[in-house]
């Protein structure tokens, strides 16, 4: 245990460190949201990866494979496909239309004010439900590993983001975010080598193992322990490809670099790396599954200590030792701190930038007020992240990370898509579709069986869903056409007349 704390105490101190390297260098807003625009592609597409490796995918996924097998993996797979329609469809012309946040490029043709003010409300809906699955995972990391109560791991985790982005903004987030990418990679490859080593580097004596010893046998080489229907199966990658293609914390990226060039070249590494680690996860989570069952210690009460979310955890303890897995607690450790200072970042540019200097000061805000007014939402997220920590504690983070990507998905996506590539889209059809996409979204969610059974216990659900976005996506889709089509406003003229020099200027004319 003395390794681990040893360890943890070295990554804040290196925290702190770029933070306050980070710090004398940030001195605009440009600086502070998007690290001047200075980034190579290589670098901000390890960040964005980064953003991605994270308690949802690292120790969510992992611990979903534990427990089901194949299914655990749909999750990994949607994140992996996404970025096929990030590369080919969103990198350029996010790069080329935007300054500091998604707002900036639907609302190029668009009537700005209304747009950017639904826009506010939609992105910290989709940025504090996010921050649930990131404190949750840390918060469990530190319980488990110091002893502490729950709500004071939350406690240190917030205090920690606020005393590194407060000062270093976007650009002290980006290199802890490069650096713990390295590390995570590194260190999930040593724990898969040491695992394969352990079966002689045999797969199929890998996979007899985990299906000797797992509970549900040969069952978990084929789908349909965790979800049966294929409409759920449907609805979750439908949720993730589109939903991760619309987050905003993600899209901010890409104003990270300096030109189209290396926009593309980000989304190029990013998906490379998270190739790779999709990979790692098959061993890591049938690996868990050889490994775990046969040390009854880590058990009690018939499950695994501390929960299905610190199964990579164990995982290292067991093939590599303490001081294994003092290295990758804390690599995910700051892997988690890194994801919420980039959500934190996120919120604080929606409020600051697209509703004080833009709505409500019209494109002249004073700039110190600006950096002011960021720093205090980043509060209130960390804040936030707490209150929600507290009611999600024990949700699978894999699966509460999906939340926020059924909103971005049924709202941002559609909204980019539609903005970027059909003429005939308006400022109404965008504002109504956004609306519709964003109340049914949160209200099936709501009613759905990860909320209205898990976290309110009533008996069943009202819709079997866990993730609606099989039901609302088409909604959000026929409604954006229809209301478009039916738009005979003076506004709709002047919406549909602005998209050819919206495409001339996305495409680098």
């Amino acid at each position: 245990m003395s390794g681990t704390i040893v360890m943890f105490i070295g990554f804040v101190v290196m925290s702190l460190l770029i933070s306050y390297y980070a710090a004398k260098r940030t001195k605009t807003k440009e600086d502070f949201y998007t690290a001047g625009g200075k980034l190579s592609g290589f670098q901000n597409g390890l960040a964005i990866a980064g953003d991605f490796i994270s308690a949802a995918s690292f120790l969510g996924v992992t611990g979903l494979v534990f427990l089901f097998g194949f299914d655990g993996l749909l999750f990994g797979l949607g994140a992996v496909s996404a970025w096929g329609v990030v590369f080919f469809l969103m990198a350029e012309r996010i790069r080329n239309l935007g300054k500091h946040t998604f707002v900036d490029v639907v609302t190029f043709r668009f009537e700005p004010r209304r747009l950017r003010m639904f826009s506010v409300v939609t992105t910290l809906f989709i940025v504090v439900f996010y921050l649930i699955a990131q404190m949750v995972g840390a918060g469990k990391l530190i319980q488990i590993l110091f002893g502490l109560e729950y709500w004071v791991a939350l406690c240190v985790i917030a205090l920690l983001v606020l005393m590194y982005v407060f000062f270093g903004g976007m650009l002290a987030t980006t290199w802890v975010q490069i650096i713990k990418a390295v590390l995570l990679l590194g260190g999930t490859t040593v724990i898969v080598l040491l695992v394969l080593a352990e079966f002689n580097f045999s797969f199929e004596a890998l996979f007899t193992t985990a299906v000797l010893v797992h509970p549900k046998s040969i069952d978990i080489l084929s789908p349909g322990l965790l979800y049966s229907d294929w409409k759920q199966v449907a609805s979750v990658l439908l949720s993730m490809v589109f939903g991760i293609a619309g987050l905003p914390h993600i899209l901010m990226r890409f104003f990270t670099v300096p030109d189209m060039k290396q926009a593309r070249r980000s989304a190029f590494w990013a998906s490379i790396f998270m190739s790779f680690f999709f990979l790692l996860m098959v061993v890591l989570g049938y690996g868990s599954i050889a490994m775990l069952y046969q040390h009854p210690e880590l058990f009690a009460n018939g499950k695994l200590i501390g929960g299905s979310n610190m199964t990579p955890i164990h995982l290292a303890g067991v093939v590599g030792g303490p001081m294994l897995l003092a290295f990758i607690s804390a690599v995910a450790f700051a892997t988690i701190i890194a994801v919420v200072a980039g959500l934190s970042i996120s919120g604080a540019a929606t409020v600051a930038h697209d509703l004080y200097a833009e709505v409500i000061k019209k494109g002249k805000p004073d700039p110190d007020f600006e950096l002011k007014l960021s720093r205090f939402v980043i509060l209130i997220v960390c804040l936030l992240g707490i209150v929600f920590g507290l009611l999600f504690e024990n949700q699978n983070v894999a699966i509460t990370a999906v939340f926020p990507l059924v909103l971005s998905a049924n709202v941002c996506f559609p909204l980019l898509m539609l903005t970027m590539y059909w003429k005939n889209f308006t400022t109404r059809a965008a504002l109504v579709s956004g609306i519709v996409g964003l109340l049914a979204s949160f209200v099936l969610i709501v009613v759905g069986p990860k909320v209205w059974v898990d976290i309110f216990h009533f008996e069943e659900a009202i819709i079997p869903f866990d993730y609606p976005t099989i039901i609302t996506l088409p909604i959000v889709l026929t409604v954006a056409i229809v209301v478009a089509l039916l738009d005979k406003s003076p506004r709709a003229t002047i919406d549909r007349e602005g998209h050819a020099a919206m495409v001339k200027r996305s495409e680098g004319l």
